[in-house]
């Protein structure tokens, strides 16, 4: 039977909803929506998540079993990887990757596969919302005309006349906000920016967000909340390029560009801490610059700012390599044949996330210059083959002060907080310190070299 959905159904309680990707965001999106009281079933095309997730198991660090289990247990939460039954749901939300291809453009292809599963099983009256970053106009260049080779329209409208032009479904774009590890700030907390194609669409995304988030932030267009998101993160990528720039300017200069940093952020105003690294991580920062550029040449327009940005980040892993060489040459050693240990492979600490990690990249670069590798992550005991990456024969070797001084360096890749790191010095020959984990250490300081 037909439901008569207008933008004031998605207030209703006992919704159904139908969220594509259950990874790193849309697993915690679709507890979020069972926990306010909704039913929701996440669709994966991979199996084996389908599986451990309707026995109640968890495939995230961060979050719980006994969750999963709850929600699974009391038929809130079901795992399926039938697309068919996006027909059953109120609501579909896209939480798909959006990576890069080898020659850092964008690979929506995860975008499109998803969009062709809705379009024929799509519903009038159907809310879609893409979560998924990417560059402005996408859900209207892209999405919307795959949705509509179901025979359903859903036209691109905005002002007053906007009002009563029938919408046969609706459809919006909201960013993911997620923060993988950050106990401060959870998906209920954080607000929500959402736009829609015309101004139904709009006030039913904010509807169905509104039950879940304590703020919804309405935006007049897609291309506004697509845009918003890449702000965000590129506000970060050029904050992070510009101290991982004077971070190499200090280590000329004998200056502790942490110190600086840390000086800098006692001034109240007019100044925000960013801390330098090994290279950006995780799915969006290291992506998301990328993603504007490319469609900013549809205009003819160049990025030059951002394209800078990203060349200085891009460019760490292979500084950190650099740096790692020249530490073993001052002890008459050479890279190649060297036994490096890299400690911490996830893209920050304290998380079991690979997505665009720089180790990764290290890794190789080390490879590549002959260095016998092996790594510790305890969020990691095995590596597993990745979209550019294969470590699937690598496992995490035990750390012990036997094991560290076995080997000619060890490189702070991440600085996972449940690592000693007075022990790691004391036991290793040459500690390479990628992120100033070691900097409250004060013996044994001649074999700490800061990169």
């Amino acid at each position: 039977m037909a439901v008569d959905r207008k933008p004031e159904y998605f207030k209703g309680s006992q919704l159904r909803v139908g969220i594509i990707g259950c990874g790193y965001v849309g697993l915690p999106l679709a507890l979020r929506f069972a926990e306010a009281g909704h039913r929701v079933v996440g669709f994966d095309t991979d199996p084996s998540k389908v599986d451990k997730l309707n026995r109640g198991q968890s495939y995230i660090e961060h979050i719980p079993v006994a969750k999963i289990k709850q929600y699974v247990s009391s038929k809130y939460f079901a795992a399926s990887g039938d697309f068919a039954r996006l027909a059953e749901v109120d609501a579909i939300l896209i939480c798909v990757p959006t990576p890069l291809d080898e020659r850092r453009e964008p690979d929506l292809s995860y975008v499109e596969q998803t969009a062709r599963a809705i379009s024929p099983n799509l519903q009038r009256g159907q809310l879609i919302v893409l979560e998924s970053t990417t560059y402005p106009g996408t859900t209207e260049e892209l999405v919307l005309p795959i949705l509509e080779q179901s025979g359903l329209r859903c036209p691109i409208i905005a002002g007053p006349e906007a009002e009563n032009v029938p919408s046969d479904f609706f459809l919006a774009f909201s960013p993911e906000r997620e923060d993988p590890g950050n106990k401060q700030f959870g998906l209920a907390q954080i607000p929500k920016v959402v736009g829609g194609v015309n101004p139904s669409s709009g006030r039913a995304a904010l509807a169905l967000y509104g039950q879940i988030v304590a703020r919804v932030v309405p935006v007049s267009s897609t291309r506004a909340a697509e845009m918003t998101k890449l702000l965000e993160n590129i506000f970060r990528c050029v904050n992070i390029a510009l101290v991982n720039e004077l971070k190499q300017l200090s280590l000329r200069m004998g200056i502790d560009i942490w110190e600086v940093i840390d000086a800098a952020a006692t001034k109240p105003f007019g100044f925000m801490p960013f801390y330098p690294g090994p290279g950006l991580g995780g799915h969006c920062i290291p992506v998301d610059p990328f993603y504007l550029s490319w469609k900013a040449r549809e205009y003819d327009f160049a990025t030059r700012f951002i394209e800078l940005a990203g060349e200085v980040n891009t460019a760490m892993p292979y500084h950190v390599v650099e740096a790692i060489a020249s530490a073993l040459n001052d002890r008459q050693k050479s890279l190649k044949g060297s036994r490096v240990l890299v400690l911490g492979v996830a893209y920050k600490k304290d998380v079991d996330d690979l997505r665009e990690s720089p180790t990764l990249k290290i890794m190789e670069l080390l490879g590549k210059r002959g260095a016998k590798l092996d790594y510790n992550d305890p969020y990691f005991p095995q590596l597993h083959k990745m979209r550019h990456y294969d470590y699937s024969q690598m496992k995490s070797v035990e750390l012990n002060p036997k094991t560290l001084g076995w080997y000619d360096a060890v490189v702070i890749a991440t600085d996972h907080t449940s690592y000693d790191y007075t022990a790691i010095v004391d036991a290793a020959q040459l500690v390479v310190d990628t992120r100033n984990a070691t900097r409250r250490i004060t013996r044994h300081r001649n074999k700490i070299v800061l990169c």
